[in-house]
């Protein structure tokens, strides 16, 4: 692979948007290279199933990425990657009226009307 892997004992916390929700997502190895235009996320990192409190957006995230190997992220939805030394809460939330990020627009499929 021509991108630069990032070190096995980093964590990333990544935040992208996806259909108009802000999702925050952990991963052990993020790049660029697989796909032109996508930011490449592997080893996605969650909490314990058994754990007595049950976070429901991260118990969503879980489920939505349950059996994903690897996942690629438009980078025009990407809004931050940091480094961190541990693991927060995966989570969902909505994007916000008063957001100060702009999303890019996106193609419908349709031609617009003259």
């Amino acid at each position: 692979r021509a991108a630069r892997r990032m070190s096995q004992s980093s964590l990333y916390r990544v935040s992208f948007v996806n259909q108009g929700e802000v999702f925050e997502i952990y991963a052990r190895s993020i790049s660029h290279g697989g796909l032109m235009g996508f930011v490449e996320l592997e080893e996605l990192v969650f909490g314990e199933r058994s754990s007595v409190v049950v976070d429901p957006s991260e118990e969503r995230l879980q489920g939505l990425f349950a059996g994903v190997k690897r996942t690629y992220v438009p980078v025009h939805q990407v809004i931050r990657i940091d480094e961190v030394d541990r693991r927060g809460k995966a989570r969902i939330s909505p994007v916000s009226g008063d957001s100060k990020v702009t999303p890019f627009p996106v193609f419908s499929g349709k031609e617009p009307r003259s």
